[in-house]
């Protein structure tokens, strides 16, 4: 067996080891791994690694894509931390806009196309999530911690995360996802897990009274609540096998970030089988409706035809240890650097449905990609 050192520190340090693989920060820990003993292309070899005692952690990214390849490591050492990290901010190097991928009246006409397939008497189709891309430039190298820290520092939660990505392969070496995710895809904590679907925003205003009046409207719009609603029945799907009992909410609650206000849905159950891990449990709902659609094999069919590969975005992002134990959440509000560090990516979708207007949904991913943006010290 190899044995992983899994520390439990006081505080969380302001400064992360530089070549540290993964950095999951959350509101209620820390958890940072140092170097790589091992890494896995796929999510099944290292799920049984964790069972047969061979790592005892697993942590990295899951491919939106389920056949792709994962990203995961079996670190030298995990180390967790009470409450979120606390960065020492640095300046950053000065970052350019490029190119949209799509252009934006490319990805309008996309939505539309999507709200035809959605319209049609005999639709299978009910919900499909469309993104979209921003491609900038930095002037001098850009390091993954760096940007992580201006994300946590600008979220209220502390949320964000980094991750190499070299164990997925070939044309994955040295780039890096890096996010300030507020959806929780899946926890598991003992017999205990729980999620935090959220699906169905808008945006967030200066105006408090304005930024009321938007949050109201939200939670009762009959658009949003359906498409959170398949969000929610396609998790309760998911999980039922897994669990002896589950607690779902018959209606979402609001939450929000800086940028947005967010449906969402506090979902938690008791574990059936203890050797199930958290890993387990993440690829087993994931991709859920909230960044793919329903039915999961049609949406993720017109998402390939319309968007191509869409790489870790969209997917997860977490870790899990020899208990079964850990977190993951979805990769969302987030960007891939590249080997350079010069060439940042980031990335919004937004869930299209039936009653779906394609400039709306144009607006709806402006203000998601305002996350990274804004951490990049560029306009939203």
């Amino acid at each position: 067996m190899q044995s992983t050192a899994i520390a439990e520190s006081a505080e969380t340090s302001a400064d992360l080891p530089p070549g540290a693989p993964f950095v999951l920060s959350r509101p209620h820990g820390t958890v940072i791994a140092d170097g790589i003993r091992t890494g896995y292309d796929s999510a099944r070899d290292a799920a049984a690694a964790l069972r047969n005692g061979t790592a005892t952690s697993v942590v990295g990214a899951l491919a939106f894509d389920p056949s792709h390849p994962a990203a995961l490591i079996a670190p030298q050492a995990l180390r967790h931390h009470p409450g979120s990290w606390t960065p020492r901010l640095q300046a950053l190097p000065r970052v350019r806009a490029g190119e949209s991928i799509p252009p934006e009246d490319e990805h309008i006409s996309r939505v539309a196309a999507a709200i035809h397939v959605l319209r049609e008497p005999d639709a299978t189709l009910h919900k499909v999530v469309l993104a979209r891309s921003v491609v900038l430039h930095a002037d001098e190298p850009l390091h993954p911690h760096a940007l992580l820290a201006q994300l946590v520092a600008n979220d209220l939660g502390g949320n964000g995360f980094s991750v190499d990505l070299s164990a997925a392969g070939t044309g994955w070496s040295g780039r890096h996802l890096v996010g300030s995710s507020p959806e929780v895809l899946i926890r598991r904590r003992g017999n205990t897990v729980t999620c935090h679907p959220l699906a169905g925003s808008a945006p967030r205003h200066t105006d408090p009274e304005i930024d009321r009046l938007t949050a109201e409207n939200l939670a009762s719009s009959e658009k949003n609540l359906r498409e959170h609603a398949l969000v929610v029945e396609a998790l309760r799907a998911s999980l039922e096998p897994f669990c002896t009992e589950l607690d779902i909410p018959d209606r979402p609650t609001l939450t929000s970030t800086p940028q947005l206000w967010h449906l969402g849905t506090p979902v938690s159950g008791r574990l059936r089988d203890r050797s199930v891990t958290a890993l387990d449990l993440a690829v087993a709902v994931h991709p859920t409706p909230a960044v793919c659609g329903t039915p999961t094999d049609a949406a993720r069919a017109l998402i390939g035809e319309l968007e191509g590969d869409r790489g870790f975005y969209a997917g997860a992002v977490g870790w899990a240890d020899a208990d079964g134990d850990g977190e993951w959440m979805v990769t969302i509000r987030c960007a891939q650097i590249d080997a350079d560090r010069t060439t940042v990516t980031a990335y919004a979708g937004g869930g299209i449905v039936a009653a779906s207007e394609p400039d709306d949904e144009l607006a709806e991913t402006t203000t998601k990609l305002g996350t990274v943006l804004a951490a990049l010290g560029l306009p939203r």
